[in-house]
């Protein structure tokens, strides 16, 4: 093993390149583009054998990575904001195929307005297409999910398309120290791709294909990738082990910081989390008792450990770095189903939209999460969504809303 600098989309590449990947289809996106960059230039130096093709689109290119994974290929590819969404038909088709590969995507928040910095729209647009996904918040998580995600993604009671997501900038383009494991190791835990009959041999060629079902045998092919995909849960447990074994580290379904004697947790997922992790020991040294729980595999949700995780708790605080328009935070909604008619369910679940478009969250801010949690705990109701944005936020836009008005008005 070797220990060096990289940056996430590094770190990804790296994961694809240990996994053994033959074959990468990609469209070049801010801020994904350097992981296709790093793997071509392995391959023209002559020191990787896989294969990469850029295509003229998104869409083109999860369709060439699901039709190369049926044909038997270890296929990984990765995009980002307005890429994942153009290629959404066949991410919803590629899972209905059952096909397994790897896509990582850079999260940033989706037009209109245009922005390069993170939020969680784009992936959470995904999280019902029948794709598991794996959300990271270093740089080593990605390379370690990538890894990972393969073994899950081929066992064959799973057979799915993971997506394992990191935040645009945060992660993608900063250098953290990671663990590079040797190439005897990765390809030991990873193993070989056993395609069973999704496979292709010139000399005996056969027609993989899809026909047009009614309702009864549709629902019961739909509901046999929902079993699949909660296959997952178990074989997550059995792959997390053997990684630890392989690599002395542990890569988790749930992290919980400092939840022990928590009173009031907050919730969240991504590279974000690594701040409330800095609010939670720095509001800790104030006498403050709150934790920490950050889902890190979303699909399949893990309902049993956050309900457990969360028990007997006083209050929760959701953070959500996305925003449903017209309904809320997506995550929260998630958190609630997981805790409803549990026994010691938190009695309040507060919920918080914050860092979209990579807004910074301040520890006042989570401060000030914690002290309305509490107060909505003890008067028993449930306060409204709230925006983090300060009042010289407000301030600032609506000075720019004057000038952009009086611009229009002047020319």
């Amino acid at each position: 093993m070797t220990r060096t600098l990289l940056t996430g989309n590094q770190a990804a590449a790296w994961g694809a390149r240990l996994s053994g990947m033959e074959y990468a289809p990609f469209f070049p996106i801010t801020p994904q583009t350097e992981i296709m960059e790093t793997i071509s230039g392995w391959i023209e130096r002559g020191e990787f054998q896989g294969r990469l093709v850029t295509l003229d689109s998104e869409h083109s290119m999860v369709t060439a990575a699901g039709a190369a994974a049926a044909t038997g290929v270890r296929v990984f590819t990765a995009t980002s904001s307005q890429g994942l969404l153009h290629a959404m038909e066949m991410v919803y088709t590629v899972s209905g195929w059952r096909v397994p590969f790897v896509m990582v995507n850079v999260s940033r928040g989706v037009s209109s307005p245009i922005t390069l910095e993170p939020d969680h729209n784009d992936i959470m647009a995904a999280r019902d297409s029948g794709c598991l996904q794996f959300h990271c918040s270093t740089c080593q998580e990605v390379l370690d999910a990538v890894l990972f995600s393969y073994r899950m993604a081929e066992h064959p009671t799973v057979r799915l398309p993971v997506l394992v997501n990191m935040d645009g900038f945060y992660l993608s383009f900063t250098r953290e120290p990671v663990v590079i494991p040797d190439e005897a190791s990765a390809a030991r835990f990873v193993g070989p791709f056993n395609p069973a009959n999704a496979h292709f041999t010139p000399s005996a060629p056969a027609s993989l294909g899809v026909v047009v079902l009614g309702g009864t045998p549709y629902s019961y092919f739909r509901y046999q990738a929902h079993l699949a995909a909660m296959n997952a849960l178990d074989i997550f447990h059995e792959t997390a082990q053997a990684f630890e074994q392989a690599f002395g580290r542990k890569l988790l379904m749930l992290e919980e910081f400092r939840t022990e004697d928590a009173e009031i947790v907050f919730v969240m997922i991504g590279s974000f989390a690594t701040k409330a992790k800095n609010a939670v020991d720095r509001l800790r040294d104030d006498g403050w008792k709150v934790g920490l729980v950050r889902p890190c595999l979303l699909r399949p949700f893990p309902s049993d450990a956050i309900a457990r995780a969360l028990a007997g708790k006083k209050g929760v605080a959701v953070i959500d770095q996305n925003l449903a328009s017209g309904k809320g935070g997506i995550l929260h909604g998630e958190i609630l189903s997981a805790l409803y008619g549990r026994a010691g369910a938190p009695s309040l679940v507060t919920s918080y939209i914050g860092g979209l478009g990579g807004r910074d969250i301040s520890v006042e801010e989570f401060r000030e999460m914690a002290v309305n949690t509490l107060n909505a705990v003890a008067s028993g109701i449930q306060p409204p969504l709230r925006l983090l944005f300060t009042q010289p936020e407000m301030e600032a836009v609506r000075t720019m809303q004057a000038v952009a008005l009086g611009s229009m008005e002047g020319g």
